[in-house]
């Protein structure tokens, strides 16, 4: 339900852009991320910092391409956001000699050291790659082509991504009695 949740921006942007145009669904996008936010404050529920930081870019971003009339800020926004979170993982690992990933993740499961390390970078990587393949398919193919991608292609190559991570880090887990 989370994962939903976490799309309800993307979804709203596909189907703004389906029936409008890249300015419609900006708009909607920035007013769904500030729904999202509304939500949960309205639920008293916990606000991730990785969605607070997802409305920031998106609010600068989205408002540059509504303000500028310009779709390259939108289309560089998920790019700043993949390498905004793989430069907060690599900062955490190297600056704050912290795992990030393990301090999100500590409480659903327990692993070795190593493992939590290979997690880390694992993430780091695939922020990276995504960052990369988002301006790789924004440079090289159409607007529609790009809408469709963001929406189908980055989300389903997240779902393969965090598939993976389960089998890799399946031979650490224990079946408790």
């Amino acid at each position: 339900m989370k994962f939903l949740f976490d799309l309800f921006p993307v979804i709203l942007f596909f189907v703004a852009y389906k029936v409008a145009d890249i300015y419609v669904a900006t708009g909607v996008a920035i007013a769904a991320s500030f729904a999202q936010i509304a939500w949960l404050r309205f639920r008293k529920r916990k606000i991730d910092t990785m969605l607070w930081v997802s409305v920031v870019i998106i609010t600068v971003f989205g408002g540059l391409t509504l303000f500028l009339h310009d779709k390259t800020f939108i289309q560089w926004k998920p790019t700043i956001l993949y390498w905004t979170f793989a430069a907060t993982l690599l900062g955490g690992m190297l600056l704050l000699k912290k795992n990030l990933i393990r301090s999100l993740l500590s409480e659903q499961m327990e692993l070795p050291e190593v493992a939590w390390t290979q997690l880390n970078w694992a993430w780091i990587g695939f922020f990276v790659f995504m960052g990369i393949a988002n301006l790789y398919v924004a440079l090289n193919f159409s607007e529609d082509t790009w809408v469709n991608f963001k929406l189908f292609g980055a989300t389903g190559l997240m779902l393969v991504f965090v598939l993976a991570q389960g089998l890799v880090l399946s031979k650490y887990m224990e079946e408790k009695e």
